[in-house]
C-alpha cells in the first residue's frame, strides 16, 4: 500500500464542502470520502491487504475489528433486516441495500470477457475468477476444484445429500435454487440452445455445453473396470451400475431387471403394439426401438441389431 492515503496535517488532498463547512476526507485509492481524517485512516486499512481479524467459525479475515464484528452476525443466524420485494432476510443492513440492486434490475458492472452484466461489483470481481482459470478450492470428496469458496460450499451440498429445493412438476428434488430453476426449463418445452452439428436443442446452455463434448470425440473418463471412455462423468457414473450387477429398474409386464431406467423404457416398447421400423430386406417390423426423442445414431444401432437378430433367427429355422 501507498503512503499516499494517510493524510498528514499539512497536507491539501482533501475535498471540502464549503457550503456546510464541513471537511470530507478522500481515499486516494477508492474515491471514498469520511468526515473525519481519523475515519479514512481506518478505512485506509482495507487497501493495506492487512487482515489481523480471524473469524474463529470458519476462518475469514477482516482488516477491521468492525468487519469482523459485522461478520459474526452471519453465524449469529440473526437476521433483522427484510427484504419488502421477496422477503428475504439479512444480517446486515448494507448486504440488504445491496441485494435490492438485482430487483431494480440495474447492472452496470459489465464482464469484457463474456459481456455478463452485475449489479454488483463484487459480483463481477467473483465472476472474474472463472476467466481466471485459477481453481484453488478443491472438493475433499471428489476432487472437483473452483474457482470460488462459495461455489465450492455449494458444490458439497451434492455430497451431503440434502435436497431441499423440489420441483413442484415432476417432484425431483435438488440441492440448489440455481438447478431447480434450471430444470424448469425442460417442463417448459422452450429450447432456445441448438447443436450447430446435430441439431439437437437444449433448455439451457450448459446442456448444450456437454453435449457438444460428444461431437468433439474428447472422452476423458475412463471405467477402470473395463476401460471403456466416455465424454462425461455422468455417463461413466451410469456405466458403472453395469459392473455393479445392481438392477434397480424392474418391468412390471415380465419382471425382467435393468440397470437404467432408459434400458427399461426401451424395453417396454417390445410389451407394447407399437412397431414404427421396417426392415427393408423382408419387410418385418421390429418393436425394440427408442422413442423418436433418443438420439439418431443409437437408434440407428439399434435397428442394426434387431435386423440381424431377426435373420439369424430365420436362417436358423
Amino acid at each position: 500500500m501507498s503512503d499516499k492515503m494517510f493524510l498528514s496535517d499539512n497536507e491539501t488532498v482533501v475535498d471540502a464542502v464549503s457550503s456546510a463547512e464541513v471537511k470530507q476526507f478522500r481515499c486516494l485509492e477508492c474515491d471514498k470520502t469520511f468526515p473525519l481524517k481519523k475515519s479514512l485512516n481506518q478505512h485506509a486499512v482495507v487497501h493495506s491487504g492487512v487482515k489481523n481479524f480471524e473469524c474463529d467459525e470458519c476462518g475469514n479475515r477482516f482488516a477491521r475489528k468492525g468487519g469482523l464484528t459485522q461478520h459474526l452476525l452471519i453465524h449469529s443466524r440473526v437476521k433483522k433486516f427484510k427484504c419488502d420485494a421477496c422477503g428475504k432476510l439479512f444480517a446486515h443492513k448494507n448486504i440488504l441495500t445491496q441485494h435490492l440492486l438485482i430487483h431494480s434490475g440495474v447492472k452496470n458492472f459489465k464482464c469484457d470477457e463474456c459481456g455478463k452484466q452485475f449489479a454488483h461489483k463484487s459480483s463481477l470481481t467473483q465472476h472474474l475468477l472463472i476467466h481466471s482459470g485459477v481453481k484453488k478450492f478443491k472438493c475433499g470428496e471428489c476432487g472437483n476444484r473452483f474457482a470460488r469458496k462459495g461455489s465450492l460450499a455449494e458444490h458439497l451440498l451434492i455430497h451431503s445429500g440434502v435436497k431441499k429445493f423440489k420441483c413442484d412438476e415432476c417432484g425431483k428434488l435438488f440441492a440448489h435454487k440455481n438447478i431447480l430453476t434450471r430444470h424448469l426449463l425442460i417442463h417448459s418445452g422452450v429450447k432456445n440452445f441448438k447443436c450447430d452439428e446435430c441439431g439437437k436443442r437444449f433448455a439451457d446452455k450448459s446442456s448444450l455445453t456437454q453435449h457438444l463434448l460428444i461431437h468433439s470425440g474428447v472422452k476423458k473418463f475412463m471405467c477402470d473396470e473395463c476401460g471403456k471412455l466416455f465424454a462425461h462423468k455422468s455417463n461413466l457414473t451410469q456405466h458403472l451400475l453395469v459392473h455393479s450387477g445392481v438392477k434397480n429398474f424392474k418391468c412390471d409386464e415380465c419382471g425382467k431387471r435393468f440397470t437404467q431406467k432408459e434400458n427399461l423404457t426401451r424395453h417396454l416398447l417390445i410389451h407394447s403394439e407399437v412397431k414404427n421400423f421396417k426392415c427393408d430386406e423382408c419387410a418385418k417390423y421390429n418393436g425394440t426401438q427408442l422413442l423418436p426423442l433418443t438420439v439418431e445414431v443409437l437408434r440407428s444401432l439399434l435397428v442394426d441389431a434387431s435386423v440381424r437378430q431377426l435373420h439369424d433367427t430365420a436362417d436358423k429355422a
